[in-house]
């Protein structure tokens, strides 16, 4: 994987677009509603996160692409775009929230049709190698009956810290989940 970086400086609200051999993490944009919303409207998305309802609201997607480039935002979204490399301009999506101490939270979704190709374990690797926030730690969760996304974890070197569990507002349920910490300048 090469992990080449650079900053986007041609919106208001600046933020590293990072690039993989097989696609660009960038900065969420207005056109990309259309496969956002195609996307996270699929019950298979969905239920493998904690936040995305299904059915998706009407304005979900616009809601999530505003927060995403506001000034102010705790957390950074990057699309997982492949449109340089011929494959689709939103491939999945990948977001870092700032939580306190110098500490981040990854989580991700690929669309299901890139499913067991790779993206996943590619996009993870290539914002670890670059670590736009400077964590110390990131950390991550997957429910437990996500453990395709526990391999991309733990093959990106984080280690399982113990069972929790979250509430999935697209199951309408509480799911249990397995916790990962990555810690930065080790791997």
């Amino acid at each position: 994987m090469t992990a080449q970086l650079q900053i986007q400086t041609d919106d208001a609200c600046p933020q590293m677009t990072m690039t993989a051999d097989r696609f660009n993490l960038r900065a969420l944009r207005a056109s990309d509603a259309g496969l956002l919303g195609m996307y996270l409207g699929d019950v298979r998305v969905a239920d493998m996160t904690r936040q995305i309802p299904n059915p998706l609201p009407p304005d979900y997607v616009t809601n999530m692409i505003t927060r995403a480039n506001a000034p102010d935002r705790s957390e950074d979204f990057w699309a997982i775009d492949g449109s340089a490399q011929g494959h689709a301009e939103v491939m999945g999506l990948l977001k870092l929230n700032r939580l306190d101490r110098n500490q981040s939270e990854i989580r991700y979704w690929v669309a299901p049709a890139f499913w067991n190709s790779g993206i996943a374990s590619e996009a993870v690797a290539c914002v670890l190698a670059a670590n736009p926030q400077g964590a110390c730690d990131i950390y991550a969760e997957v429910f437990q009956d996500n453990p395709t996304s526990a391999r991309v974890l733990t093959n990106a070197g984080f280690a399982y810290l113990g069972d929790a569990e979250t509430f999935s507002v697209a199951r309408g349920a509480v799911i249990p989940t397995w916790t990962y910490v990555r810690k930065m300048g080790t791997a």
